[in-house]
């Protein structure tokens, strides 16, 4: 899929390699953990047989793949050894990984950006921890270095940290940042956002929200009343409710996007701090789980760690051998 940007040049082979390279090394905890053991089980196997089998399934919920994911996985991979008479366990890694990247790909839809919402409303939402606000700051830049005027709304009322956070994105982006002060109402907020964007004429707001727990229904139900407001000026706002998750906190994070889903409609998914754990197989889990869009990946502390989903570098960057 190609990204709705206004930018509409290709990307250099070089930027491409780099991006790769920073995946690679952002996937490497989960690479060694799980891909390595993987491609060594194969490769010290002359034939396919029953133990092969169950260690290779081992070693996909050790991943925190998942349950279901990992069923799914070795349901079509037998399917595939018995039709197509695999017996090279060569050509089994690859067809796992075919496997794999077909239950990615229906996953990888990028948010589209339509000149019919000016501006364009982005509702980032979370628990605390998530590294929602540098992710806001993050995809600014993403949007910006693709040619679109944005807008920040510091909606995270509850934390003083919170608003100079994203008010210092806002400074290093050259974006203006509507805030007040801490405690303010966080709908009124959003709402005087979407005034000043509408009137500057502005193609993307995006609304950092307060982390909360999705336990805490009070709180839930703030987010709630900023959908609600905000849509007194944009019946169709926001376009986008984006769910931030932790990589690191593994099957926790399925019970997180189940709750934010039917507590508010999340429309995609952004998974961060996937450097930090080497349970990196919670894409695939989240992926088979729910029928969301991945956005967005974070792969490291940098800017261009935080990259679009594209199914195929995933699945590359995961068995990379460099």
């Amino acid at each position: 899929m190609v990204f709705s940007l206004k930018k509409q040049t290709q990307q250099p082979a070089t930027e491409k390699q780099g991006l790769l390279k920073r995946l690679a090394l952002g996937l490497q905890k989960t690479r060694a953990r799980f891909a390595e053991g993987v491609v060594n089980l194969f490769t010290g196997k002359k034939v396919i047989d029953t133990e092969l089998i169950e260690e290779l399934e081992t070693y996909l919920l050790s991943a925190d793949i998942g349950v279901k994911a990992s069923q799914e996985l070795m349901a079509e991979l037998t399917k595939q050894i018995h039709r197509k008479h695999i017996n090279d366990p060569a050509l089994l890694l690859d067809t796992l990984k075919s496997i794999m990247l077909t239950m990615l790909k229906p996953a990888e839809q990028p948010i589209l950006i339509q000149s019919s919402h000016q501006p364009f409303v982005i509702m980032m939402v979370g628990v605390n921890g998530a590294g929602k606000t540098t992710t806001t700051g993050k995809i600014t830049q993403y949007y910006q270095q693709n040619g679109y005027q944005v807008m920040l709304a510091a909606a995270d009322t509850f934390r003083a940290a919170a608003i100079e956070q994203l008010q210092t994105w806002g400074k290093r982006n050259r974006v203006p940042v509507i805030a007040q002060h801490t405690g303010a109402d966080s709908a009124a907020v959003s709402f005087d956002a979407l005034e000043s964007a509408k009137s500057k004429q502005l193609d993307l707001l995006i609304i950092d929200t307060a982390g909360r727990l999705h336990t805490q229904s009070h709180l839930m139900d703030e987010l709630k009343k900023i959908k609600r407001v905000i849509s007194k000026l944009d019946t169709s706002a926001p376009h986008e409710v984006l769910l931030v998750l932790d990589a690191t906190i593994g099957q926790n994070a399925l019970q997180q996007a189940k709750l934010f889903k039917e507590a508010i409609g999340v429309t995609g998914l952004c998974i961060t701090k996937l450097d930090g754990t080497a349970k990196g197989g919670i894409v695939f889990a989240i992926a088979k789980e729910f029928n969301l869009p991945i956005r967005f990946i974070g792969v490291g502390e940098q800017v261009t760690d935080l990259q679009p989903f594209i199914a195929e570098d995933f699945i590359q960057a995961l068995f990379a051998t460099s």
